[in-house]
Formats: structure tokens, sequence, C-alpha cells
């Protein structure tokens, strides 16, 4: 568990803690009042009553403690806790001592010490009880009980007990499930984090081995461009029209994938922001939806740009990759049809990609954006969206995938912050 994690959790139990002590403070109060007027006990009102004050002030330092600063150490609680547990002695000191029926919430202290605080804390928190316990045994003031029978005496001793087992049991169940539910909330984002490093250093793996295999391909493209170079000022080929426009042909496939390697390169290079360019976001979508639909020319691209012209961005071709990914992934379930709009919420740019295909699947919905989740049965199926989901995310952004009444509906949202030129966008 990282320190973070731990002071986080410790300020959540902190106002727990808080929370108890107004309780025992008004336990407290209704427990005197009643023992005084209706019980006829005569009590020292005074001294209990500053024992309550002392409780009071303590809550109040730990409410500005608990708003003003951001994490809380073990230390901490457990002074706080032995503040409470020498409070309870003193208390018990002034009405009766261990024959007190209430000196069994010494139980409750150690309960809450053992959850709330690091094992030798909880340890001392017991020891502390365990002392005051014996020190009560010899050193109190004795109640001034009214002139009653023994068998009176004993059933108002078993009436204070019954309260009290009622009181803890109840303060018990009420904590410590709460407490429990703060832990099971701190292992749960523990676990989320847990799962973002190991995607996070899955796609450093996926990015290196890109990386490796653009620059071995190189060394063979380069090649092939010498040749078709060559073969362009060959007789042959300069007489034969059919001959030429191949050879055309296959030089711009060529120069296709020399861009795709590129692009690769840059993409998962060494700095990230290598190739941006300064641009408008409204000029970026444009040019992005124009460069995919030249290359993929799909049957019929419906396509709506609510952007101005003021907002400016840092264009970044892993972004690009990203959103080309997400149009590849609609295409292919919706080869008839796509529709792309794009606009501005004033904070983040919100890019809707729909199709008109059969929809995603629900298996593959519940786990959208974990790799290699897919319904396609080919090697690597699921990359492509897994990719998607973890770059947006480390942009700051979010991707909603659902079905829609004719397909599908992937939504990216991209904070505007990141991505303008006064942004984190080179971190």
């Amino acid at each position: 568990m990282t320190a973070f994690e731990k002071d986080t959790t410790n300020n959540q139990n902190l106002s727990l803690l808080i929370q108890l002590r107004w309780l025992a403070v008004v336990g407290q109060v209704v427990t005197i009042f009643l023992a005084s007027s209706w019980f006829k006990i005569s009590l020292p009102l005074l001294e209990m009553g500053s024992v309550l004050v002392f409780l009071v002030l303590l809550n109040i330092v730990s409410i500005w403690r608990h708003q003003r600063l951001e994490s809380v150490t073990n230390a901490e609680l457990f002074f706080e806790m032995l503040l409470d547990v020498a409070a309870l002695t003193v208390q018990l000191h002034l009405s009766g001592g261990a024959s007190n029926p209430f000196i069994s919430l010494y139980l409750l202290q150690v309960s809450l010490a053992c959850v709330l605080l690091e094992t030798w804390s909880a340890w001392t928190i017991a020891a502390a009880a365990a002392a005051g316990f014996v020190w009560l045994t010899t050193v109190f003031r004795p109640l001034a009980l009214p002139d009653a029978s023994a068998q009176d005496r004993f059933s108002l001793f078993l009436q204070g007990a019954f309260v009290c087992f009622v009181l803890t049991a109840s303060l018990l169940v009420l904590f410590i499930t709460r407490i429990t539910r703060n832990l099971r909330a701190r292992d749960a984002h523990l676990a989320t984090l847990r799962q973002i490093s190991a995607e996070e250093d899955h796609i450093v793996r996926m990015g290196l081995l890109a990386s490796g295999a653009a620059h071995e391909l190189g060394t063979p493209l380069a090649t092939l461009s010498v040749i078709l170079n060559d073969w362009s000022h060959m007789r042959p080929f300069r007489t034969n029209a059919d001959l030429a426009d191949e050879l055309a042909e296959m030089q711009n496939q060529l120069d296709r994938c020399k861009r795709i390697v590129s692009g690769i390169l840059m993409s998962s290079g060494e700095a990230r922001g290598e190739g941006t360019v300064r641009t408008t976001a409204a000029a970026f979508f444009d040019e992005l939806v124009a460069e995919w639909q030249a290359s993929r020319s799909p049957r019929m691209l419906d396509y709506s740009n609510a952007l101005t012209q003021g907002e400016a961005i840092i264009s970044d071709p892993a972004l690009k990759q990203v959103i080309f990914n997400v149009f590849d992934n609609a295409l292919e379930a919706s080869p008839n049809w796509l529709g792309v709009s794009v606009r501005s919420t004033g904070t983040e740019f919100v890019l809707t990609v729909r199709d008109a295909g059969p929809g995603f699947a629900g298996e593959i919905l519940e786990t959208f954006g974990k790799p290699y989740r897919s319904t396609k049965n080919r090697p690597g199926g699921g990359l492509g969206l897994f990719l998607v989901v973890n770059v947006v995310r480390k942009l700051g952004g979010r991707v909603k995938a659902e079905n829609g009444a004719t397909g599908a509906c992937v939504t990216l949202n991209l904070p505007l912050k990141l991505l303008s030129d006064g942004g984190a966008h080179g971190a």
C-alpha cells in the first residue's frame, strides 16, 4: 500500500472517529442527566462536564485537521484514541471506578484501535485500557447511591450493564462496517491502479515491438524505393503505359508504407510530442477526416464539425492514429455508412463515431478496452480499442461505447487543456 493510499484511508477513519466522539459526548450527557434526575445519583457534575468540554475541543481541533490537511498519519490517530481512553478513564474515576457498568466501553476503544491503527498502536491502546481498569479498582470516587437494598443496587447495575452492552454493540456494528467499507474501497482503488499499470506496461512492450519493426522495415522499404526509381527510367516501363501506371501505383503504395512507418516511429518514439504541429481543433479534425477518407474510400461518410476556428491545439500523430483506429473499426462493421461528428463543450472536445452495423456484443461492452476482447476471431483482435482507450486515458480523456438504434456508437471526450499549446501536452 502506498503512503498516499494509507493517508487517504486514515483521513476517512479520522472522520469516523470524529463522529464517534460526538456520539460519545451526547451519550455521556444523556447518561449523566438520567443518572442525576431519574436515579437520583449524586455525581460530580462540574468535573465530569469539564471532561466533556475537553472532548468537544478535541473534536473541533480534529475537524480543523481533517478539513485543512490531506494526510493523517497513524501516530495522529493513535494519539487521539489515547486521549479518548484517558477521558473515559477520568469519567469512570469520577463515577464509581471499576464498579461502574460502563467500564466495558474500554472494549469499544480497543476494538476500534484494532481496525484503525497499526499493530503496535493497537497493542498500546489495549495496554492503556488494561492499566486504566487496574487503576480504577483502587483509585476512584465512590458513587453516592440513594438508600436502597443490595438487590435494588444489583438491579441498577444490571440495567446499566444492559444499556452499556446495547450501546457498545450498536456502535461496533455501525462504525466497523463503515471502516470495512473504507478498506474495501481502498482495495478496489488499488486493484484499479494495478490494472492500469499492467495495461500501460503492455502498451510499452507493444510500442517497443512496433518501433523495432518500423526500424527493421525501413531498410527494405528504402531498397524497394531505389529499385522502383531505377525501373521508372528503364525503356520497357517508359514505353508501356500499363506498366508505367502499375509502377506508379506501386510507388504510391510504397510511399504510403513509408509514411505509416514514420508515423509509428513518431507515435511510439522516445519523446512524446516529436513531430507535433500547432493547429486549430477545427483544422485538425477536418484534415484528419479528409486524410482517412482519401486512404480508405468509404461508400458514405456523414461528417459534421461544429468547432470554431479559434480553439488552438497541438496535433499529435499518436492521437491521429487513435482516431483512425476508431474509424477503421466502424468502417469494418458498417462498410455502407459512417457518421462522424465533433463539437466542443468549452472544456473538452467530443468526437462521436456512429455506424450502421450489428453493434457491440454484450460481453465486448462489459470488457470494453481490455486487450484481446474481440469477436473477429483473429490474432491480435481487440488491440485496436485497447490502444484507443489507454491513449485517450493518458491524455486525461475518456472513451464510451454503446449500441444505438441502428448500430454502434463510440464517443471520445478529449480535454481541451491537455491538447492545447499551454497544456501538459508534451509531458
